[in-house]
């Protein structure tokens, strides 16, 4: 009975350790965030930008504005007192999404150069204003890329800096944003000969990543992540940049944007904030599911052929032992006996 019962503690064992090699990948998934992507037409602006009315049914653009429709939408000249926009005409509502915009900074001048640009998730629309082309005392996400210095700082520009506004707290123009930072980073975007672009990830009530693309083709740098990080519920998308006493010319080649679809657990998790991934989501659901009953009866199944393997080795071991017993020779068994 004592054998018995030492076989079976180490199938439970080995049946454990197995268990732990399986489930290691099932782990991997349910850490992972986001599962998959869905462009939006309507918050995305590609080449040739207009059609044939030369307008955007999506998108509007203001100010000294204008667009190349073989480059690029041109928001400032390289020329001083410029200002220019680009915004989305309707809102985001996608609960978790990604934005991804591909700029392009550049002038002649190698020492005085500015003033820089500033990407918008913002309540309000189209306001133009002293903020790098936008309006001050903004509500929602301001990502100012900032190519000019007001004032001295241990750090050097170009740089990207990211501010939250309640509508009521000023830009701190003086000192590039330092008052209002919720994190920044270097970038050399300026006069590069390497595709600019900027990746935003937001997951709703969670985080907000930023990367940007300057240095190596498909080299992305990490610049700020914000935890814990909320922004206002259906914000517009935008672009503004402006000139003053110094230029640069200021273009947006492409936005895009998309839909993240969270992994099955974040779903789960999250699905009381009426998000709403529709049929897609349901569907990524049910195949883990079924995925999920697979391993549960592949490992039931192991676990019963372990059982079995050690019942066949212990009945085999009685019988060799019964045998022994029954011989003069001791365990040398039928065939040693027939030997002498």
């Amino acid at each position: 009975m004592a054998r018995c019962f030492a076989v079976c503690c180490f199938a439970y064992v080995l049946f454990a350790s197995l268990t732990c090699v399986f489930g290691k990948s099932s782990d991997t998934e349910v850490n992972r965030t986001i599962d998959r992507t869905l462009q939006l037409r309507t918050h995305s602006i590609f080449p040739p930008y207009i059609d044939q009315d030369l307008q955007n049914r999506w998108w509007d653009f203001g100010g000294d504005a204008y667009i190349n429709t073989n480059k690029h939408i041109r928001l400032t000249r390289q020329q001083p007192s410029q200002m220019g926009w680009l915004w989305s005409r309707i809102p985001l509502t996608s609960t978790n999404f990604i934005i991804e915009i591909e700029f392009k900074v550049t002038g002649e001048s190698t020492h005085l150069y500015g003033d820089g640009m500033a990407i918008w998730l913002t309540k309000d629309r189209a306001e133009p204003g002293p903020v790098f082309g936008s309006i001050d005392k903004f509500e929602g996400l301001g990502i100012f890329l900032d190519t000019y210095a007001n004032s001295r700082h241990p750090y050097s520009f170009p740089r990207v800096l990211a501010m939250m506004g309640d509508g009521q707290t000023p830009y701190d123009q003086g000192h590039d944003g330092e008052a209002n930072s919720l994190g920044s980073c270097q970038a050399l975007f300026r006069r590069t000969n390497v595709i600019t672009k900027l990746r935003i990830t937001y997951v709703k009530d969670t985080y907000l990543d930023v990367k940007v693309h300057y240095r190596a083709w498909d080299d992305w740098t990490d610049c700020f992540r914000l935890t814990d990080f909320k922004l206002p519920f259906t914000p517009y998308i935008g672009v503004s940049a402006m000139t003053g006493e110094v230029y640069d010319s200021h273009d947006v080649i492409s936005v895009t944007t998309w839909s993240a679809i969270l992994s099955t657990s974040d779903t789960q998790r999250n699905s009381f904030g009426g998000s709403g991934k529709g049929r897609s989501s349901r569907r990524a659901g049910a195949e883990s599911q079924g995925g999920s009953w697979f391993g549960f009866f592949f490992k039931l199944l192991l676990f019963a052929g372990v059982c079995a393997s050690a019942m066949y080795g212990y009945r085999t071991y009685m019988l060799n032992q019964r045998g022994d017993r029954g011989s003069p020779f001791g365990g040398l068994g039928y065939e040693s006996r027939r030997r002498f």
